[in-house]
């Protein structure tokens, strides 16, 4: 990966509608080439999707949680099931195997209302074997950065 690979990155993470002619401008190549330095950061797996951020708030799901999650063995098996129970709900937008803390996993889970949190808590709860649970509720969001530095490659 070049300086070019990263301006090209860095100007798809700021825009990712940013018209080929634009793109290709601002990296000083003409658009043939800029299109297939996309399309092999695609092919290696560097560029994984291109999407749209929503404001949660606009769309009527201002609560967020984070709730840890510990487990009382680490089996293929759970880790399956775990995996299948978190992947069919919506409301749970990432899911973490985090260490330093005595949770095994932290999900961030969107919600309308506290009250409909608690319902959904309830729900997996009865779904997800664990020991513990405990929940956090975002007060305020203060960074909510989808850029990544591209200072490390």
């Amino acid at each position: 990966m070049d300086n070019i690979d990263k301006i090209i990155l860095k100007e798809l993470q700021k825009n990712s509608s940013i018209p080929l002619s634009e793109l290709s401008k601002k990296v000083g190549l003409s658009t043939t080439p800029c299109w297939n330095r996309i399309k092999k950061l695609e092919e290696d797996k560097v560029i994984t999707s291109k999407t749209i951020t929503l404001d949660n708030k606009k769309i009527n799901l201002p609560i967020t949680v984070f709730l840890s999650i510990s487990i009382p063995n680490h089996t293929e098996i759970w880790l399956k099931n775990f995996k299948k129970i978190i992947n069919k709900y919506d409301e749970i937008i990432e899911a973490h195997r985090v260490a330093g803390s005595n949770a095994d996993y932290l999900l961030t889970i969107l919600s309308p209302s506290i009250e409909e949190y608690d319902k959904f808590n309830q729900k997996i709860i009865s779904e997800i074997e664990c020991t513990n649970m405990s929940s956090f509720i975002s007060m305020q969001t203060i960074k909510n950065n989808h850029y990544f530095s591209l200072d490390y490659i």
